[in-house]
């Protein structure tokens, strides 16, 4: 590891090598008196290990997937978090999480159950209660805690957890379609602040994320089959043939059979992980975000129906919005983006709300804020990803917002044809 050290108004001598100092030194008389500076630069590498494994049953007395994750850190006890919704769909869950920690060498400090839903991100009440149950069960560095629930629990729980110690090792079992392809098995963590989501949080590798598909079993089928958007996502910035998979199989996985629905979830889930491990740029310090196509709108809408609106609906309007607009910019070939509204509509995804025209007191939609929000979450220059074709995404830097108006009617035109349609 090299330390380097540059100096202001220093003259090269002895010493002074290719810009590395070598053992001789320099006094303020030598250097002009007050304006001597010394600074040494550090390259500090850092590698973590992203452990996502997929099963079911995880906490049946046969199945040795948590047990051999828990035993590869050596951690000696563990603290379970459940979010209410699952703990009343499973109601024998914490017996049995409870048997299966009597077979290992962790101790179970405790199950916890709490309310979940987007509201546990409104504010830090769920942060500090987690904060409270690690101190009380003397939870440290080298013990875990478990979080069972949906996207939000997992996001107030990890955030709590990612503080507490300055990170205690967190074992995340996302428990809906949304959290298990998409955000359970990312490496953040967030509540929401100032009327903005995600504004308050921590970039954190979870020590592991176990999807365990009997989980998905206690969701609604609406909620289910929304959450499939962010495979669909993933796959139109990142893989056209698992975008030409989904097409194929529009129907099958609108009807929510097992197979290939639980196929979507595992490749959406692998291409989020790899995107994040190998993409170069896993705690977001530049300005693009590739796995957000469609979110700035998204996250705003979400904001502006006061969550009423899921992310999983709200994603789907983003990304029928920012097709439109990448065709109507010339980006996107129009067959393909025909192709991707009609993949939204065989599966069933909203693609329309009416907070989308509510404007402000200058006439202009109030869903164009989140351009700003957007950029501003990130800092930076505004980069927001639009299609250049299935599986290939392209970033911008401004948008033509009359272009955008006109993308947002026609949306909503789409919206209504598809409405009587129906009808």
């Amino acid at each position: 590891m090299k330390s380097r050290a540059s100096f202001v108004n220093c003259n090269r001598k002895n010493g002074w090598r290719d810009g590395v100092l070598g053992d001789s030194w320099f006094s303020p008389a030598a250097t002009g008196g007050d304006h001597f500076m010394e600074r040494h630069d550090f390259d500090i590498p850092l590698t973590f290990r992203h452990r996502v494994i997929f099963t079911r049953g995880a906490f049946d007395a046969g199945n040795l997937a948590l047990g051999e994750i828990l035993a590869e850190g050596g951690g000696r006890k563990a603290l379970v978090f459940v979010e209410k919704s699952v703990a009343e769909a499973w109601e024998a869950l914490s017996e049995e999480i409870s048997e299966y920690f009597s077979g290992l060498d962790v101790a179970l400090a405790g199950v916890r159950v709490f309310e979940g839903g987007e509201a546990c991100k409104a504010d830090d009440s769920l942060v500090k209660a987690v904060w409270e149950e690690i101190d009380t069960c003397h939870i440290d560095r080298h013990s875990y805690v478990l979080v069972i629930g949906g996207g939000a629990f997992l996001d107030a729980v990890g955030f709590a957890t990612s503080t507490a110690h300055r990170g205690v090792r967190l074992v995340r079992f996302p428990t809906t379609t949304l959290s298990q392809d998409d955000s359970g098995v990312g490496v953040k963590s967030a509540i929401n602040a100032f009327g903005k989501k995600n504004w308050v949080g921590s970039f954190g590798v979870p020590f592991a994320v176990i999807n365990d598909f009997r989980f998905l079993e206690s969701q609604d089928t609406e909620s289910s089959r929304a959450g499939l958007i962010e495979a669909v996502k993933v796959a139109l910035v990142k893989d056209r043939g698992f975008f030409e998979w989904i097409e194929e199989n529009a129907e099958a996985l609108a009807n929510m059979e097992r197979v290939p629905f639980e196929e979507c979830v595992k490749r959406s889930a692998l291409l989020h992980a790899r995107h994040i491990a190998l993409g170069g740029d896993a705690f977001e310090a530049g300005s693009s975000r590739p796995l957000d196509f469609g979110h700035w709108a998204a996250h705003k809408l979400e904001a502006l129906t006061d969550y009423e609106l899921s992310h999983a609906e709200a994603v789907a309007i983003g990304l029928a919005l920012d097709t439109i607009y990448s065709r109507k910019t010339g980006l996107l070939a129009e067959a393909e983006a025909a192709r991707i509204l009609k993949v939204l509509r065989v599966m069933g995804m909203a693609t329309h709300h009416p907070e989308m025209d509510a404007v402000d007191e200058n006439g202009e939609r109030k869903v164009l804020a989140g351009i700003d929000e957007f950029r501003e979450h990130l800092g930076g220059r505004l980069t927001v990803l639009m299609l250049a074709g299935i599986g290939e995404g392209v970033d911008v830097h401004e948008f033509d917002k009359p272009l955008l108006d006109e993308s947002i009617a026609e949306l909503m035109s789409l919206c209504e044809l598809s409405m009587k349609t129906v009808g």
